[in-house]
Parts: structure tokens; sequence; C-alpha cells
């Protein structure tokens, strides 16, 4: 079956006549039982304090404690433990009601079929030990369930971690944006292939006077002056450019100061970052 398959069978005998006692002990002898046996009740909580039992057997009729005030007592104390009585057929009365109770399994009768009791045990201890198995499995998939459950939770706060991480991100990035935007001067990103992939609205404005117009996504080639064009490639090529900047005249009263800088200094970004500062406006 299991790890309980592992554990060894544990029968507790009660019976005031020694020779019951050694009856069945001799019944049982080749079925492999660990046998606890008591000469009364008491004895028998008392070994039951001691011992791990699967399987009790005790006669009715005893001094002091009857076999159905101990078996009662046992159903209390250790409800998972099967409870057997062996009697004669006149104590069938007066263990009716522990019968209708539930406190004992079986009723066997003395005098007994060795071989028809040898199978009712076997039988309860089959009986006890899935008793037993259902159990564990039971602990164990709450312990399971538990795990699972507090693994949720950790998932579930590192969700909400990472989610307030990225809107904190999102917030961030848009408030660069915003500055980015509103920036006094025009800043534009080209790319290896000379496209536009980033420019604020100064940037826009100064090379696309049409309202709502962007550069983002356009050519260099297409929107820039040649001056311009030129001042990027003597860049790109590695010449020398004046550190700080060159100053240019996009039309008639409008100059400007361009200052150029490789991109992928902080980002895996390839290309040329062109700030463009405007020195007059007529």
């Amino acid at each position: 079956m299991s790890e309980l398959s592992q554990i060894p069978r544990t029968l507790l005998l009660v019976d005031d006549e020694t020779n019951i006692i050694n009856a069945l002990k001799r019944a049982l002898r080749g079925d492999g039982y660990i046998i606890l046996t008591a000469n009364s009740g008491e004895e028998g909580l008392a070994l039951l304090v001691q011992h791990e039992v699967g399987i009790i057997i005790s006669d009715q009729r005893m001094p002091h404690m009857t076999g159905v005030e101990f078996l009662r007592k046992v159903k209390m104390l250790y409800p998972k433990t099967l409870r057997i009585v062996l009697s004669g057929y006149t104590e069938l009365e007066s263990i009716t009601n522990i019968i209708n109770e539930g406190a004992i399994c079986k009723f066997l009768t003395k005098p007994w079929n060795n071989d028809l009791l040898r199978d009712n045990i076997r039988e309860a201890f089959q009986h006890y030990e899935m008793e037993q198995e259902n159990l564990r499995l039971s602990k164990a998939l709450q312990t399971a369930n538990d795990k699972l459950s507090l693994l949720n939770q950790n998932l579930e706060q590192k969700v909400a971690d990472k989610t307030r991480e990225i809107m904190h991100s999102i917030n961030l990035l848009q408030i660069s944006q915003e500055i980015f935007e509103h920036l006094p001067i025009g800043i534009m990103g080209i790319d290896e292939q000379n496209m536009i992939v980033a420019s604020n609205r100064l940037a826009d404005a100064l090379f696309c006077p049409a309202q709502g117009a962007c550069l983002l996504g356009s050519m260099a080639g297409d929107i820039l002056p040649e001056a311009l064009l030129q001042l990027l490639q003597a860049y790109c090529s590695g010449q020398s450019v004046q550190p700080d900047g060159s100053v240019l005249t996009l039309q008639v009263g409008v100059s400007i100061q361009v200052v150029m800088s490789t991109m992928g200094g902080s980002s895996q970004s390839k290309g040329v970052i062109m700030v463009l500062s405007p020195l007059k406006r007529s």
C-alpha cells in the first residue's frame, strides 16, 4: 500500500481467562501480528497508552469493567482503533446497545472457528490500514494545499509589487516624455538607417511647420536641410565636429546651434542624438 504497509500490525487481546488468551495467541501465531495481552479492561487501557494498536479483541464478561464498558472508553479515546467483541451467544443481548452505538465493528462468538477468526482479523486490519492511509493522504493533501495557498499568496504579492513597480515606471516615463516634449530645445534621435526615431515638439516645429505634423518615422534625408545632413554625415563618419556645436541658419531669421552625440550610452539604441538650440527667431 504505502508506508503503512511497513508498520507492524499490533493486536490487543483482552480477557480475564488466561487459557482463552493463550488459545487465541496459538490460533494467530503464524499471521505475523504483534500481540499484546491484558486480563482486564484497566490493563488494556494502560497498554493503549503505550502502544499504537490497530485491532482490539475483548471478552464481554470481565470483573470490575465489562467488555462493553471497556470498548466504550476505547472508542472515546482511540476512535480509529477497530474493536471486536468475542463472547458467548448468551451475551448478545447485553452488547446490542454497543453494536448500535458503533463502539464495535464485529461480534464473534465463543467457541470460535480459527479460520473464520483469522479472516475477520485480517479484514479488520485491512480496513484499519485503509483508514490510516486515507488519513495520511488527507493530511498530505492539506499540507500540499497549504503550501499551494502560501505560494499563491506570495505570487499575488509579487504580482502586486511588480504591478506597482511597472505603474511607477510608466508614471516616470510619462513625466519624462512630458519634460522631453516641452524642452526649450529641439531633440531628435536618428538611427543607423537615418530614420528619425525620436523628436520633440520644438524639433517638429523647426522642420515641419504644419500644425500637428511629426517627424517621427520620417527619413532624415527627406526632412532635414542639406547643411544639417552634411553635419550629420560628417559626425557619423568620424570627422571632427566642434564639441560646443555648429551654428546653422535654417531660414531667414532662424538660426540653430547643433550639438550631436552617439546613442547607446545608457541603452541598446544605435544612432545619433541631435540637440537643436534656436538662437534667434524673427
